[in-house]
């Protein structure tokens, strides 16, 4: 055997890792709370695993993002297999201390865990999976793609017409400090647009320009957290196929907490949808025009897995072509916290977990463990 290094803030650990070489019963590829989730039950199988991660640290998306980020869930909903959040019930944990949480589970786990490896193409032959990655090549029988839906933050065409204006992703968004002054606009008005405006707001001059507005809940009702409320009604358990899924599904996901009438109020300029740019000018839907010294891309991001060289593995879009997880076409191939995977829970902290369980039960109903 070979040795890799966790690394976390308390310090680092040496876990045992197979050589790529040598085939393995599974591999998984991600190492966020989808991929510990999954680590863990198969830790408890006494399989052949191996965790493959880009990253140079355990949680190091989390730490990458705004300085201001804050989960919506409270520590109570935020647990991992075996663990509890480290934090007080109805308290809102921030980017660095999921960060922490990720790093030490995987360190008190002693998780294998290859770190800043990509798999750049894989390929299945024979029932086996090769996997080619920048630290060389390696072989598995089953493999869990657990990295997520959110791989390329995306930036609409018309951003090329800007010109002496800083632009940013909110993926490359960090804290108010960073942008210049002036007017900063922020395009997108769901979730990560409405709380950037909201770290803006008391530095800069803020516009959001609004392309759709997804449903607004506040944090609290009644003196309850809105998960609470959420579980209580067996919304985070609610099946992707069901009616009421469908339509919340439709209307794109809820702003929580953050609401654009509290933002107006401490001076934020709504406008509809950003239609054109040149220059420094953004141009509206309602045809009104607003010199910007910044913009923040609040745009989303889009999948890619263009990586997995499998027939069948995807539709024509390029998306996985699944069943709660079990790919359709290719034996062996399985996904693990994509949005709405199984639930409305299936790719959040504190949630994934139970569709990792699932994983587990089902990948071994269906093809047994081979040691």
């Amino acid at each position: 055997m070979t040795s890799t290094t966790t690394t976390t803030q308390h310090g680092t650990r040496t876990a045992a890792v197979e050589p790529p070489g040598q085939l393995l019963d599974v591999v998984v590829i991600g190492a966020g709370q989808a991929g510990l989730s999954m680590a863990w039950y198969l830790a408890r199988r006494g399989v052949r695993y191996l965790l493959v991660d880009s990253g140079s640290s355990i949680g190091e998306s989390w730490r990458n993002r705004y300085d201001s980020l804050r989960l919506f869930s409270p520590a109570q909903y935020d647990g991992l297999p075996g663990a509890d959040f480290p934090a007080a019930p109805d308290t809102y944990p921030g980017k660095d201390d999921v960060a922490g949480f990720l790093s030490d589970y995987a360190l008190q786990n002693a998780f294998p865990i290859l770190g800043h490896t990509a798999v750049t193409r894989m390929t299945r032959a024979g029932g086996v999976f090769e996997l080619h990655t920048t630290a060389g090549t390696m072989q598995a029988r089953r493999v869990v793609v657990a990295t997520g839906a959110c791989h390329r933050p995306f930036t609409p065409s018309l951003a090329k017409g800007l010109r002496g204006v800083m632009q940013l992703h909110s993926a490359d968004y960090r804290r108010p400090s960073d942008i210049p002054a002036g007017r900063v606009l922020v395009v997108g008005a769901a979730n990560s647009g409405l709380q950037i405006a909201a770290d803006l707001v008391g530095t800069h001059e803020v516009t959001v320009a609004v392309g759709s507005r997804p449903p607004a809940v506040p944090q609290r009702i009644a003196g309850r957290d809105l998960f609470w409320w959420f579980s209580r009604l067996g919304l985070m358990s609610l099946r992707p196929g069901s009616a009421l899924a469908r339509r919340i599904r439709a209307r794109g996901d809820v702003v929580i907490g953050a609401r654009s009438r509290d933002l107006a109020a401490r001076g934020v300029d709504f406008r509809p949808r950003l239609v054109g740019a040149s220059g420094t000018v953004a141009q509206f839907a309602d045809g009104t025009e607003q010199r910007i010294d910044a913009v923040i891309w609040a745009t989303g991001y889009r999948s890619d897995y263009s990586w997995i060289d499998i027939p069948g593995s995807a539709d024509e879009h390029g998306q996985p072509l699944h069943v709660e997880g079990r790919s359709l076409a290719v034996p062996g191939l399985w996904f693990l916290g994509l949005p709405w995977q199984r639930s409305r829970g299936s790719s959040l902290l504190g949630f994934v977990q139970h569709d990792a369980a699932h994983l587990d039960t089902q990948m071994f109903q269906t093809q047994g463990v081979q040691k």
